[in-house]
């Protein structure tokens, strides 16, 4: 009998899963494959749909169950999946009681949450990093974004059991921990006292001296409060590295998009950020082809690339998601939107190249990765001179990359 969790989506999902397979193990759920869906674009969804069928294909005789965003959000389209056997909401999928619940549809009201799960994780399965949970939920409403539908409203995990959830990872063996949330820079809004990310990171960094590395996922960098700048000016164990919420370059588009940030603003913060840390790089989410966007707009986000000095982009073509205010909109042909991502993806490895040509000759610290690859302090991925157990710190020499990846001498 076995219990295999597919995973979709973020860094949040990953961490759940690791939620999820110790509760539906407490609950007896056994013969099953649980797929923990994403649903931020529409081809998430349909890359779960058709890994539930393939799943089915390959083991008939387990049961499928669907639960995630995508789960959350429209529950009736893998309820009516001949192959699906349950439907779990983003709330039933991490507790016991909700693995135990005989409804083949348990989809709770996920905006009625008010409080995040606080869960004693051992580790995260076939991760070398362990991803903390210390928020959930959005309260702004991007008019591109469903999340907030799937996720309901900002909830934080209070300061003490942040800690106690890193203490304890540290302490069977993890070297670096990474915090995640759906808005992390959102931290603290609900808790007594209201304390903001900056504060957390520096507890956990001053609670937990044997912690090696803190790194931040996703953040929205119109939130990052001084706190949070200050340490990332004076603490070298909170990595050098960013991932902004930027979304586009273009004013216009960013207020259609009722993002809360300007393209000055953004820019602005990328070089104050780097005159306290000189060594931080940033990574960035765009989206080509939002409604109305004109060439000249989307040339605005090409610029960007280089004026925040971007080194890594993840580009989403646009995708209208049911529900939103921009699915409304004008929508852009699909090619055109196409090959404006595939523009903009090429300027990112570009500017990618750039960053690892930089580093060539450089001495680096590594932490080992399954597969012969590393990690730098700046996430930059390296290939390995000689096979290393994963989870171990390593000095290495850059002797060249191959346009994705560092090379180790």
């Amino acid at each position: 009998m076995s219990l295999d969790v597919v995973t979709f989506g973020c860094r949040l999902n990953i961490a759940e899963s690791e939620v999820i397979r110790c509760e539906a193990g407490a609950a007896g759920i056994d013969n099953a494959v649980i797929v923990n869906t994403c649903n931020v674009t529409a081809e998430a969804v349909r890359q779960a749909r058709q890994t539930i069928r393939r799943i089915k294909r390959e083991q008939p005789d387990a049961d499928i169950v669907v639960t995630g965003c995508a789960a959350q959000t429209a529950p009736e389209q893998f309820a009516e999946m001949e192959e699906v056997s349950r439907v779990l909401g983003n709330e039933e999928k991490l507790s016991a009681q909700g693995w135990r619940s005989t409804e083949r549809v348990a989809v709770g009201n996920i905006m009625a949450a008010t409080k995040p799960h606080m869960h004693a994780v051992d580790h995260i399965e076939g991760h070398t990093r362990a991803f903390v949970q210390v928020q959930n939920g959005c309260d702004h409403r991007c008019t591109f974004c469903i999340i907030p539908f799937g996720r309901g409203n900002s909830r934080s995990l209070p300061m003490h059991d942040a800690v106690a959830q890193v203490q304890r990872l540290v302490a069977n063996g993890y070297r670096e921990i990474v915090l995640t949330g759906v808005d992390i820079t959102s931290y603290g809004a609900d808790l007594d006292g209201a304390p903001r990310l900056g504060a957390l990171v520096k507890r956990i960094l001053r609670d937990v001296p044997a912690l090696a590395r803190l790194r931040l996922s996703s953040i929205d960098s119109v939130e990052a409060d001084d706190d949070l700048l200050d340490a990332f000016a004076n603490e070298p164990r909170l990595m050098p590295h960013l991932h902004l919420s930027l979304q586009h370059g273009d004013d216009l588009i960013l207020k259609r998009m009722k993002r809360r940030h300007s393209r000055d603003q953004a820019i602005v913060f990328c070089n104050e950020l780097r005159r306290l840390r000189p060594d931080v790089v940033f990574g960035a989410d765009i989206i080509a082809g939002f409604p109305t966007e004109t060439e000249a707009m989307f040339q605005r986000s090409l610029e960007l690339v280089d004026e925040c000095g971007l080194t890594q982009l993840h580009v989403f073509p646009f995708s209208p998601r049911p529900g939103t205010p921009a699915a409304r909109m004008p929508q852009l042909d699909r090619g055109l939107i196409k090959e404006r991502a595939a523009r903009l993806r090429s300027t990112g490895e570009a500017a990618l190249r750039a960053h690892l040509e930089r580093q060539i000759g450089a001495r680096l610290l590594v932490l080992t990765e399954r597969g012969g690859i590393g990690r730098t302090e700046q996430f930059t991925a390296v290939r390995l001179a000689a096979p290393a157990a994963p989870g171990m710190l390593l000095d290495i020499a850059v002797s060249g990359h191959d346009g994705r990846r560092l090379l180790a001498a």
